[in-house]
């Protein structure tokens, strides 16, 4: 069957969009992909080295382009929102890196637009891909559980494991008041590798913030352009229907984050699965499966590989990472067999979903409406921990449309 196609624009040359130019560019059913960046040379060497369709000199110069149908987002994280509705706006499908925005306003402004213009929105979340969450949503779905009642999500991610050089690039000299980017607003490689199994949604959370004491300037109030001295926060939260779940956002930790940097527990009346840097393991009442190989990805790209020689070697495994045995790869276009996929498999299920749901006018799997349920649990979990753990509301947008 013939691909409907689309344009795409990129925007932001950073580190992570390059791997996401390559799949986009792949996929039969995108006809051409175009970049920029605020800084133009960037924009300018990711067009050359990928031969891409061209660059523009500005973000509004891309919406007000008629050869851009859609825009792809991949600058820093507090500045999605207002560059979402800008695309919106513009009359452009939007694909958003995590997170959606950072504040309950910006995510309630963009499922507004979103119903208002009947234009595509996703967030790519790359935990929706997650092996764990993938293998617990299909045990979820055949009654394997039994009743599920609690959860656990961790992203573990120590910022000397490769977040410095990657503020520093994407910040320039002012890289310290960005680093201290609050955890709690990064919530997805956590929350959404839980919900993403678990189709219900948080209404409550109450959490504990712990101030960072390195005393190098990044999670220093002073430095901070987010106020933030938190480098390590984890939420308790209540869930629709009954149970709850737990999350870590941890910045200083010591554990191996370039093995496995989210990574998932689930329990339910009947059994449960956890897992942890380098196994995991499904245990029910009569004794316990080693799964370990069914969701470890086989990588396909060398670390060493020359176009990862400007991302830090600590950050290389997320780039790198292939399918695992239950990733169902039937789906996805061929294209893809042999190219780069990164974060535990998922990138290429992500193109994909966004391709197709552009292409065919149906939701994407993280649409407005579950990337609202993704996000914003941490941005309330976050203030909650502002006010010393006191029990907030979790406001919610409902499901869909259908």
């Amino acid at each position: 069957m013939p691909y409907m196609t689309f344009s795409i624009g990129i925007v932001g040359a950073g580190q992570f969009s390059g791997q996401f130019a390559t799949l986009f560019q792949a996929h039969p059913g995108v006809s051409a992909v175009h970049v920029t960046d605020l800084l133009p040379e960037r924009a300018e060497q990711l067009a050359a080295a990928q031969g891409l369709a061209g660059n523009f000199p500005s973000y509004q110069a891309m919406l007000e382009s008629e050869d851009v149908d859609a825009v792809a987002i991949f600058t820093q994280r507090w500045t999605h929102g207002p560059l979402v509705l800008q695309g919106l706006n513009a009359g452009k499908h939007v694909y958003s890196a995590v997170p959606m925005a950072i504040s309950t306003e910006e995510i309630a402004a963009i499922i507004d637009t979103v119903k208002a213009t009947g234009l595509t929105y996703m967030m790519g979340e790359t935990s929706e891909y997650n092996p764990a969450t993938v293998h617990a949503r299909n045990q979820i779905a055949e009654g394997a559980f039994g009743r599920l009642f609690y959860a656990e999500g961790d992203y573990v991610h120590d910022m000397d494991l490769g977040f410095y050089e990657a503020y520093q690039y994407s910040g320039g000299d002012n890289w310290k008041a960005t680093a201290s980017y609050p955890p709690l607003l990064y919530p997805t490689h956590a929350v959404g590798g839980v919900l993403g199994a678990w189709r219900t949604h948080a209404v409550s959370v109450s959490a504990i913030g712990v101030v960072d004491d390195r005393g190098d300037g990044v999670f220093d109030k002073e430095v901070s352009q987010f106020g933030n001295d938190f480098s390590n926060a984890t939420a308790l939260f209540e869930v629709a229907g009954g149970g709850s779940f737990r999350t870590n956002e941890f910045r200083r930790v010591g554990y191996p984050s370039h093995i496995r940097e989210s990574r998932f527990r689930f329990f339910g009346t009947e059994a449960s699965m956890e897992q942890l840097a380098t196994v995991a393991l499904w245990q029910d009442k009569q004794g316990v499966k080693d799964i370990s190989e069914l969701l470890e990805p086989k990588p396909t790209m060398a670390p060493d590989d020359p176009s990862l020689q400007h991302i830090a070697p600590e950050l290389r495994a997320a780039f790198t990472s292939g399918s695992a045995p239950v990733h169902d790869r039937a789906r996805l276009p061929r294209e893809f067999d042999n190219l780069h996929n990164g974060h535990e498999g998922s990138h290429h299920f992500l193109v994909d979903d966004f391709v197709t749901a552009v292409n065919t006018r149906t939701l994407p799997s993280v649409n407005a409406w579950v990337a609202a349920r993704y996000t914003l649990p941490g941005i309330i979990a976050h203030e909650s921990a502002r006010q010393g753990g006191v029990r907030l509301e979790i406001p919610d947008f409902g499901d869909a449309p259908q």
